[in-house]
């Protein structure tokens, strides 16, 4: 590097002195602002660590053209909102670790550091050192045999202090955040590298622990993790209890032992693994020897990897996977024990997690459409909201969606046991957002498919959303046994009293469909607005559910396209057909995939929307969601990202404009464009 990269720290406590003298022991950095929330804080800081520029508010430090990159040293609570702005700022991020306080927080973290093309990372520095460096060399050369069982602990009892950071819900506080984070990386790592890669995940996590009833945080717990291998890990953690802080390794041919894992050296020197070999009496001790400081290490990390031009550093280093896949096993170890922040919860996520209000993005790409009854503009992509967990992952991609201009969300009165209706209603009510969002509902789901159900479960649905009504109401299958106009009858009085806005049928033929609207038409009724069957462009070769219906067909299309019937199509990309890497004809690792939508002509179809992604830059999975929303019949399709990078590949295929040459050429009715 020609010249040191440029820092600036926000946060002015403890965490934030220590990697200031780190920089200043660093080959490759500088460090020249500090931004605290008082004046007075920031310029004593100033005064300590020589620094002119000292900012009151983080806002004026970000904007400073001289800072390069941003050390972020608030409490737990506010990494994502002040690492997402320094992203949108331009400058490089590191976080202090946790990087978030939950894995949905972490992820529109990498996100924002992503679209903006900033390095992030999450800042274990045990994770730069050349100790740790030395051990992945260890595991992987298996010097000491087989990896068997880890134990990793990191445990201190502070004092008692609910005012404090430790030990106050609204910080973050607790163990497993503060010092739990280190053991189950290190096991993850340990696993990992024992195998051959990086860090690896556990199939199996149990967990015990103590929540103080005054504190709401977790003040000691352990935990129990099983990785591929047969490798079994013993995690302790605490901020009310002491502990012996190292890690055990056990071998097949002996054990390995850092004495001091979390902070080697940290201001130079030495540190040690102590390595036991099976039939030999004395141990063996690999010194490590460095001069350089342990946050300057890590510092000087980041240097490396901008200089280089990555977005996110090398294993051992934390990369962006890591950080996420570690933030996952903190949820889960939070959520066995019972420890919710309330920053986490509809009540304190009252904005979107950058602190700003929620609004559409100028600058969005979607497309509306209309649905007859609904009296508002409609996003033609839907998003199906049950892949959400938990009110945090739903509120970040829910407030992603909707800055992104989606405004309809598809839910049911079956989904997560009525847990999807209460997580959407929830942040509808949260963010103020009724009158601005089309809610597709659906209801009488087989076995219970009556139109006494009908009334029965839309009550129950509105309940739980928290509205009086819904914009559009599906059957969520059919009935053939019930004469269709009893079904039409119960749907027009509820539309009559005002809690639906329009309806439809969810798996529903063609046929029946007709029967219904003629039927709404004889009594001077109203009939289906949409239709919401399977549709894409690989055509389902069986039910991914009993009682699915898919309207892919050459038959089915040309009605859509003759009477330009709404269809709202579910699994609209086929389920990760389209991705090649997941979807083979050598690939058999997943049996649903295999058993609905391996066939020759899926296969070929595939192989067109690779050939056109190619020419058209883009994905073959934007491709498939592109045919489908490019037919000559309105559609609506329904998409339910897991993830923000998901959400990013769906919201492509709104860019991408397929001709009717191209329809056909996808779907095997031409040969060549």
């Amino acid at each position: 590097m020609g010249t040191k990269l440029k820092w600036g720290i926000i946060g002015a406590g403890r965490i934030a002195r220590a990697f200031a003298n780190g920089v200043r022991h660093s080959r490759l950095c500088e460090l020249i602002a500090v931004g605290s929330r008082a004046q007075e804080s920031a310029d004593a800081f100033g005064r300590e660590f020589g620094l002119c520029k000292c900012y009151e508010g983080y806002e004026r430090l970000l904007a400073d053209p001289e800072v390069q990159a941003v050390y972020i040293a608030t409490p737990h609570p506010m990494h994502a909102e002040w690492a997402i702005k320094a992203a949108e700022a331009g400058k490089h991020v590191l976080c202090e670790k946790p990087i978030s306080i939950n894995h949905p927080f972490a992820m529109a973290i990498f996100d924002a550091a992503a679209k903006h093309g900033v390095f992030c990372m999450e800042a274990y520095m045990y994770r730069c050192h050349p100790q740790t460096a030395m051990l992945v060399d260890l595991l992987r050369k298996k010097e000491v045999g087989e990896v068997q069982a880890i134990q990793a602990n990191f445990s201190f009892r502070g004092k008692w202090d609910l005012a404090g950071r430790l030990l106050n819900n609204a910080l973050g506080g607790g163990g497993i955040l503060d010092v739990g984070g280190y053991p189950v990386s290190m096991c993850r790592l340990i696993a990992g590298a024992a195998l051959g890669g990086e860090a690896a995940e556990p199939f199996e996590f149990k967990a015990v622990g103590y929540v103080g009833p005054e504190s709401r945080c977790d003040e000691w717990t352990a935990a129990c993790a099983k990785f591929p291998g047969n490798i079994i890990a013993q995690m302790m953690t605490g901020v009310r209890m002491n502990a012996d802080n190292s890690v055990r390794i056990y071998c097949t041919e002996g054990t390995i032992h850092l004495p001091s894992p979390w902070t080697p050296a940290r201001e130079g020197g030495e540190t040690k693994i102590i390595v036991n070999r099976q039939g030999k009496k004395e141990p063996e001790e690999i010194v490590i020897r460095t001069e350089e400081w342990l946050y300057g290490i890590e510092a000087d990390t980041v240097a490396k990897s901008v200089a280089a031009g990555r977005k996110q550093a090398s294993f051992p280093a934390m990369t962006w996977k890591d950080s996420l896949e570690n933030m996952k096993v903190l949820d889960e170890w939070r959520r066995q024990i019972g420890c919710v922040y309330d920053a986490e919860t509809s009540k304190g996520m009252t904005t979107t997690i950058s602190g700003r209000p929620l609004c559409a993005r100028p600058d969005h790409r979607m497309k509306y459409g209309e649905i007859p009854g609904v009296g508002k503009k409609v996003s033609r992509l839907v998003m199906g909201v049950d892949n959400q967990k938990s009110f945090a992952h739903a509120a970040v991609m829910f407030d992603d969606f909707f800055e992104n201009g989606g405004n309809c969300f598809d839910t049911a009165w079956i989904y997560g046991k009525g847990e999807s209706e209460r997580l959407l209603g929830e942040w509808i009510r949260a963010r103020n957002l009724r009158d601005k969002v089309a809610i597709l509902d659906k209801g009488a789901h087989t076995p219970l498919c009556f139109p006494e159900q009908v009334t029965k479960q839309l009550k129950e649905s509105l309940e739980r959303l928290g509205t009086d009504y819904v914009d559009i109401y599906m059957l969520h299958r059919d009935n053939l046994d019930v004469p269709v106009g009893e079904f039409v009858d119960v749907l027009n009085e509820h539309l009559k009293a005002g809690r639906i806005r329009a309806f439809g049928g969810s798996n529903w033929t063609i046929e029946r469909i007709k029967k219904a609207n003629a039927y709404a038409k004889r009594k001077g009724l109203v009939g289906f607005a949409a239709v919401s069957n399977n549709f894409s462009l690989a055509e389902m070769v069986k039910p991914v559910w009993e009682g699915c219906i898919h309207s892919s067909d050459a038959k089915s299309r040309a009605w859509f396209r003759k009477t330009q019937t709404i269809l709202m199509p579910w699994s609209s990309q086929a389920r990760g057909f389209f991705l090649p890497e997941i979807s083979a004809p050598d690939k058999r690792d997943n049996p649903e995939l295999v058993r609905c939508w391996y066939s020759e002509d899926n296969f070929k179809r595939q192989a067109r929307a690779v050939e056109l992604a190619s020419k058209k830059g883009v994905e073959p999975i934007n491709i498939a969601l592109a045919y489908v929303l490019c037919q000559p019949f309105p559609t609506f399709p329904l998409i339910g990202p897991r993830t923000l990078a998901e959400m990013r590949s769906s919201l492509r295929a709104l860019d991408i404009e397929l001709t009717p040459a191209e329809l056909k050429y996808l779907n095997l009715e031409s040969d060549a464009l």
